[in-house]
């Protein structure tokens, strides 16, 4: 049973482009060109960053219409960035998304291959309730303030930033795991961050130049799903009553 179950979403994932609307293929290829525009004009291409960011811009448009390969494709995304950032000595970056994004992600994959709405490649959108919302805050909170302690001990560079990020990040991908609209706030919030926090890098490195042109690509895709996923919530409510 749960061989054919996954054999079905599969399927399903090959077929995603396809589906994809004529706004939401120029978005992804717009968002593919900018990205690899400004790697062609950075005097050093970092292909890690390049590749971090061609796969990133990918997945964020297979969240927004709520199909499983972009949370797929964020493990990747993660393993990537957590490279690239390694190198840039954003240690908090490095944590957040190897021992947070990451593994979030694969619940999300699991929760989401849970709960198709009705059987399609479209996940069920969740109702965030005044509980979830204090989880979130509360997780947030503790995270935070973990983490500030943990990267001010290892040398993090430009630690109020990176620790906003983490904290931006985990409430965006709790919030994804719960198959909540806001998840694009709170990546979009995340994507501010870090357009300042590579924005410095680059000043001093303009190979860097590709990872803030992916963010700001990401900013534009998480508002896309924003707006998407609340017309989503809406469509599965009135096919249901």
């Amino acid at each position: 049973m749960k061989v054919t179950l996954i054999n079905r979403q599969l399927r399903k994932m090959l077929s995603a482009f396809g589906s994809l609307t004529r706004f939401e293929r120029m978005l992804w290829m717009s968002s593919m060109a900018v990205v690899a525009l400004s790697y062609l004009l950075s005097p050093q291409g970092d292909a890690l960053s390049l590749a971090a960011s061609l796969v990133g811009v990918t997945s964020l448009i297979f969240i927004a219409k709520g199909y499983v390969i972009g949370q797929v494709l964020v493990v990747v995304f993660a393993i990537l960035y957590g490279i690239a950032s390694y190198h840039q000595r954003f240690y908090g970056e490095v944590i957040t998304y190897l021992g947070m994004t990451g593994p979030i992600a694969v619940a999300a994959i699991v929760s989401w291959l849970r709960h198709p709405f009705e059987g399609s490649a479209e996940v069920q959108v969740a109702h965030t309730t005044p509980r979830k919302w204090l989880q979130v805050v509360v997780l947030t909170l503790l995270v935070t303030f973990t983490f500030y302690f943990i990267l001010r001990a290892l040398g993090t560079a430009s630690l109020w930033v990176s620790t906003l990020s983490v904290a931006t990040s985990f409430s965006a991908s709790y919030l994804t795991y719960l198959r909540s609209p806001y998840y694009g706030i709170g990546y979009g919030a995340n994507d501010v961050v870090l357009i300042v926090l590579w924005a410095i890098a680059s000043a001093d490195d303009l190979a860097y130049l590709p990872m803030v042109a992916c963010f700001v690509m990401f900013l534009a895709n998480d508002i896309y799903g924003f707006i998407n996923w609340r017309r989503m919530r809406r469509r599965q409510q009135e096919h249901t009553h």
